[in-house]
């Protein structure tokens, strides 16, 4: 390529990239692929590696971080970069109205504009023809810190301005004012990054975007999702706007990222904006941690000035707190109803958002280990709306070296048990099935229609039989009386007459359902029908070890510590004696030709969609077990047939997509073999 076609190739590269990125980081509606824009950066990479002489400060590949500083100079502002006076409630926005009011008569006859206050760091940026030129941070509004080299490789700052409005020229001289932040999505996906490599995980987002701007390796910067909003001008050639809501349109109509921002007439209704925005805040995409509102007339704000550093034109409706700092007294532990332990921790009372906390949730003890929390720390608390609060992390320069780390309990806390945990997975458990808290979650699962299918004994009854104390575990169900359930509320001789004819006819299901029912860990009704087909009994099943159970299929080394377990259990161990002397204790059903291997359906995954005439929705699933079939919930390439009936729902449409075998009832008997 002669040398004139290469160097315009270099100047179309530039501009296609240039728009690309507005595309992506801006509109947040991309053209082209990843692959697509980084083979165009290579392009433009490699031109300008053979001709170092045609690199300009405002081509694309100056994003790419450069040398570290050995510290950041120090820039003054062109005219200040004024904060905010600050209102908690709607009675706080009227004083200032009325204060400015006193002082400018016009003010009765001004319009507002409301727009969200960006929990991010203030940085100001300098255009000069259109080109970036120097950013820095706010500082104290006179001087910030130079911070040019890491502006460049924030992807949301245009190195140069992409769009001329209304095709006038570009401004010659412009200074641009906005809020670098992180994406709530982008700081969860930065700390996921970071705990996966078994890195320090940051606390929030505003810290750690002005922590990441402030690097003096601009490397570091550049690995960090940094994006950018602007909502003002402080300074400018040429002819600007003269109203703040103008501003913003204008800034995005050059092409810059901006904040949301509308224009209301009264102040009563820029008051109400701002409490919308505050029950909005919980949806947005990024922390704000208020509303500002701000006379539309800049020549009206102009006139009424400063009171020492806020303007006052303009004032911040503040949310109510969701971040404040108090002391770790202790952690505790809850059991919950299925047996998971929760650490949560005891605080020194603190309000938030007007709520006094005194305990927050610390999710589980691996989050205790990976954020390094212990007793005694100070530590961050947080509270968004309505749920629960919960702990960031430590602060950990304010630690004394009295605190004490955290050790997860190795009995249960509410049974006195031992607990259970395994290698790689997060939660620990209580297995005892007679634990008391969590008994109603067993007695739930116990009578559900996948297990014991003890119809008319749904969780309202369950709950009141717990309350009454006529049952302390699943075995119990099987010693009521009509007496006992006449003591309930609701219940006459018909009603408890029904319950009990139920239980009884509970105690002929089979040896899947009854297994599935114990509850156990990672045993499904899946996996109870693989242990049904390779032992006789619970009792046989009690026997197994951990190695006799891995050779079935689906048994993985955890569930077969979780069933050995299990049964290792006292509380489980009288559970099943009371089960045996009701006479739950079924056997494993004969199987044709007296082995699996001969089993019509052995090795076969079914789907079923729809109703079959001749089988409820169990009994399907336990006719192609008994014949050594297995019945999956979602289609996939692993299946053998998909069982059709009427009214299917989508798996059929995905069954024929994927090329999966379709069989009615008719066709299902017949591959199982009870009719030709």
């Amino acid at each position: 390529m002669e040398i004139n076609q290469l160097r315009q190739r270099l100047e179309q590269l530039r501009r296609e990239i240039q728009f690309h990125n507005y595309r992506y980081h801006v509109l947040d509606d991309p053209q082209i692929s990843d692959l697509e824009f980084d083979q165009l950066m290579s392009e433009l990479l490699q031109i300008e590696h053979a001709h170092p002489e045609w690199i300009t400060s405002d081509s694309p590949t100056r994003r790419i971080g450069a040398s570290p500083a050995d510290r950041f100079e120090k820039l003054r502002h062109p005219a200040p970069v004024l904060s905010l006076g600050n209102a908690f409630d709607a009675d706080g926005v009227r004083a200032w109205y009325e204060r400015i009011l006193r002082l400018d008569e016009r003010v009765a006859e001004a319009s507002f504009v409301v727009e969200p206050k960006i929990d991010g760091l203030t940085v100001v940026l300098h255009f000069q023809d259109g080109i970036f030129v120097q950013g820095a941070t706010r500082g104290d509004g006179e001087v910030g810190e130079d911070v040019t080299t890491n502006l460049r490789t924030v992807h949301a700052i245009p190195l140069r301005i992409p769009v001329q409005p209304d095709k006038k020229k570009t401004p010659s001289y412009l200074v641009v004012r906005g809020e670098v932040f992180m994406y709530l999505k982008d700081f969860e996906e930065l700390n996921r990054r970071l705990e996966e490599a078994g890195e320090k995980m940051y606390l929030n987002p505003r810290n750690t975007a002005a922590g990441s701007l402030r690097q003096l390796d601009p490397n570091l910067t550049a690995s960090r999702p940094l994006t950018l909003l602007t909502y003002d001008i402080v300074e400018g050639e040429d002819s600007l706007p003269g109203s703040h809501l103008e501003t913003v349109e204008y800034l995005r109509d050059l092409g810059f990222p901006v904040v949301e921002a509308k224009r209301y007439r009264t102040i009563d209704q820029a008051i109400a904006a701002c409490l919308d925005w505050n029950e909005r805040r919980l949806s947005l995409a990024y922390e704000a941690d208020g509303a500002v509102i701000k006379i539309d007339d800049l020549a009206l704000v102009e006139d009424l000035g400063v009171v020492g550093k806020d303007p006052r034109g303009a004032i911040a409706f503040k949310f109510p707190a969701r971040e404040v700092t108090t002391q770790l007294l202790d952690i505790g532990v809850n059991v919950g109803r299925t047996g998971v332990l929760t650490p949560y921790a005891i605080l020194e009372a603190v309000e938030i958002g007007g709520v006094i906390v005194k305990q927050a949730t610390l999710h589980n003890f691996d989050y205790i280990d990976v954020k390094d929390i212990r007793i005694g720390d100070r530590v961050l608390v947080k509270r968004a709306g309505d749920v629960i609060p919960y702990v960031i992390g430590p602060v950990v320069t304010a630690r004394k070296g009295i605190e004490r780390s955290f050790v997860p309990p190795d009995k249960c806390p509410a049974c006195g048990e031992p607990v259970e945990h395994f290698p790689g997975e997060v939660a620990w458990y209580c297995v005892n099935a007679a634990c008391p808290t969590q008994l109603i979650r067993n007695l739930e699962h116990f009578v559900s229609r996948g297990a014991m299918d003890i119809v008319g004994l749904g969780i309202k009854i369950v709950e009141q039989l717990v309350q009454a104390g006529l049952v302390h575990d699943v075995a119990d169900l099987y010693t009521l009386r009509q007496e006992d359930l006449l003591q309930l509320e609701g219940f006459a001789e018909k009603k408890a007459d029904n319950i009990l004819q139920a239980i009884d006819i509970s105690k002929g299901r089979g040896l899947v359902r009854v297994i599935t029912a114990l509850g156990i860990r990672g045993v499904g009704e899946v996996g109870a029908a693989e242990l049904a087909h390779h032992f006789q009994d619970l009792h046989e099943l009690e026997l197994a070890g951990i190695e006799d159970l891995k050779m079935i299929e689906g048994i993985g080394p955890n569930i077969a510590q979780a069933i050995v377990d299990w049964f290792s259990m006292p509380g489980n161990q009288a559970v099943l004696e009371k089960l045996r002397t009701a006479g739950v204790w079924p056997q494993a059903e004969e199987r044709p030709e007296n082995g699996k291997d001969a089993l019509k359906l052995a090795g076969l995954t079914f789907v079923v969609t729809g109703t079959l005439p001749g089988f409820s929705r169990e009994g399907v699933r336990e006719f192609i077990e008994s014949y050594g079939g297995k019945v999956t919930d979602s289609i996939s390439q692993k299946t053998s047939y998909l069982v059709l009936g009427r009214e299917p729902g989508s798996k059929y449409e995905k069954a024929k997509v994927l090329g999966i075998p379709i069989l009615d009832e008719i066709g299902l008997r017949r591959l199982a073999g009870e009719i030709a």
